[in-house]
């Protein structure tokens, strides 16, 4: 059973940064990718940030030039590092990992942008 545990979150005022960690269960190169939604209430999950097996890197339009996705191979994590966060990134932040049609996710973590 695959595991993923956020780390993270919180509250930041706007233009703050915050990092946030996943670490997995299982080695992250078993992944054909891994990285980041988000979920506001009464919305649908949207994708913040992804990275693939081979390391290509993708971005939502909101997030571009704000935030980065990296990863360790040996501490097993995918971090997303948040900067010049905005009142529209909160969110509850969810790590995602997906291997052929299988997706696994987190719990999720919060983050809050508010003054």
């Amino acid at each position: 059973q695959v595991q993923l545990v956020e780390s993270g979150g919180g509250l930041v005022q706007p233009g703050g940064s915050l990092r946030l960690s996943c670490r997995s269960s299982e080695n992250i190169f078993f992944f054909n990718y891994m990285g980041w939604y988000r979920q506001t209430p009464g919305k649908e999950r949207e994708l913040v940030a992804t990275i693939n097996v081979g390391g290509v890197i993708n971005y939502s339009d909101s997030v571009q030039g704000r935030f980065s996705i990296s990863r360790d191979g040996a501490k097993k994590t995918v971090d997303l590092q948040m900067n010049n966060l905005k009142a529209e990134d909160t969110a509850v932040y969810y790590c995602y990992a997906r291997v052929a049609s299988r997706t696994h996710w987190g719990q999720g973590t919060q983050v809050t942008v508010s003054s």
